[in-house]
This record gives C-alpha cells, structure tokens and sequence, in this order.
C-alpha cells in the first residue's frame, strides 16, 4: 500500500515566531482531529527547518523538510544549503524542481536530476514536482511536457532510488492562481505518470510511487481530488499557511 503524504509548502513566508506558532497550531490540531494514516510534511524557510524539527520530534506523523537544495555536497558556493545539512537539521523531504524555481532561476531538468541524486546520497526523499503551463495545456503537448520532465529528472535512478522519489504533479497554471485542475484532469495526469514510472521499472515500483496533486488545493475541493486512485497526497501552498485550512484538508485524506 503505498504512501500518503500531504505536504505544506509556505515558499518565502512567515517570521520566526510567526512560524513557531503556526507549527504549535498545527500539530495541536492534527493530534486532536487526524486520526488517518497519512504523513503530514511542513516545508518551512530553511533556516527554520532545525527549530520545527525539534518541535515535531514527539510526533511520528509529522515530518519537516526543505523547498530546494545545492546539487554539491559541500564547497564554496555561498549561499547554497546541502542536502547533509537539512538533515543535520531534522529535515527528511526536499522539494526538487518546484515551477518557480525553473520559471525564476531557470533550473533544467538535467540540472535537477544532479540534485536528485544529492538528496538521495543523504537517503532523504526528494519531492519531484513536474507540471504544464497553460500554453502547453491548450496546444495539448503536456504529456510530452510531463514526460520529459519525469524522464530528463529520474529515469537515471535505478529502482531501489527510484522507491525513495515522490512526485508532485502541479499543473504551472494552477498555481496561486486560485484555478484547480478538476478530478478528471488531475487524475488523468497521475495515472500518465505512474504509467511511464510502470514503463521504465515494473508494475511493482509504478504502483508504490506516491505521487501528490498540486495547485490551489483547498479544504473545499481536497476530498474530490483524494477520491481519485492515483492521487496520493497533495502539495499544497496558499492553504497551508493557515492552521485551520491546512488541517482541514489534511482531514480530508482518510
């Protein structure tokens, strides 16, 4: 059975003490209210990563992680952040290949499968995210968009690494845009991706994969998108710097 994971990514958000009060919010909240099985993931700025870690460490369903990472183990390259040091910091999730690190910093897909292998030689999870934007959508050359990604970004892993990797497809267009891919869309995509994964590795691999929805993903809309069978979890944005909506649409994944 593979895993659920519902991850919170607050981007470039929140000061210390605000941070450390939505932390102490939130775990509150998911001890007295979730009482499912799935993994709940905050993904704060970096130099907060030590300070939630400790504050989760009781918690076995509540992870911290990182929203990006150096491709290099260490070095002189000032101002990166390395995969040994988020996990020195408590940190076991990285997001990888967020839209707007390559819209903003024109990172690759060749670029970010080097950082894929980073956060696995730290035996941390890499979360891949791949999406379209809206031009891609309308010319329907999104599955190719999506197959190069997945391919160019993974396909170099060898399945052992590859059953360390979640996906997050995140469609660019959907983004902070308050529009949301519908169920239909959205799993049609999910099912796309784990057929390539199924293609390159096995049945085996392909069916364990988690694989996340991302894009405006709120408390109203998250019990249609995890209804769906290929839709394991959610990456979520906006909503998660709120206590109240991200703990409701972590209640929402059974």
């Amino acid at each position: 059975m593979r895993k659920k994971i519902i991850a919170g990514n607050w981007k470039m958000n929140k000061s210390f003490d605000e941070c450390m009060a939505l932390v102490s919010e939130l775990s509150n909240m998911i001890k007295d209210e979730y009482h499912g099985s799935a993994e709940v993931v905050i993904i704060p700025p970096s130099l907060y990563i030590n300070s939630v870690s400790r504050m989760l460490a009781d918690f076995n369903n509540i992870s911290s992680g990182a929203q990006n990472c150096s491709n290099h183990a260490s070095g002189a390259y000032t101002g990166e952040i390395s995969a040994a040091m988020i996990k020195s910091c408590g940190g076991k999730y990285i997001i990888i290949g967020h839209s707007e690190r390559r819209q903003y910093f024109g990172e690759t897909n060749d670029w970010l499968a080097k950082k894929i292998d980073a956060v696995l030689a730290e035996n941390l999870n890499p979360i891949y995210c791949v999406g379209e934007t809206l031009e891609e959508r309308e010319s329907n050359s999104h599955f190719d968009v999506l197959t190069k990604q997945v391919s160019e970004g993974l396909f170099h892993l060898n399945a052992e690494q590859m059953a360390a990797v979640v996906i997050a497809y995140e469609p660019v267009w959907a983004i902070g845009t308050g529009k949301t891919a519908s169920t239909a869309q959205a799993q049609e995509v999910h099912a796309f991706i784990r057929n390539l994964v199924k293609e390159k590795y096995s049945n085996e691999v392909a069916d364990n994969l988690t694989i996340q929805y991302g894009g405006s993903v709120k408390a109203e809309n998250a019990v249609e998108l995890f209804s769906a069978p290929d839709i394991d979890g959610a990456l979520v944005g906006g909503a998660a710097l709120q206590s109240r909506s991200f703990a409701d649409i972590i209640k929402a994944m059974a």
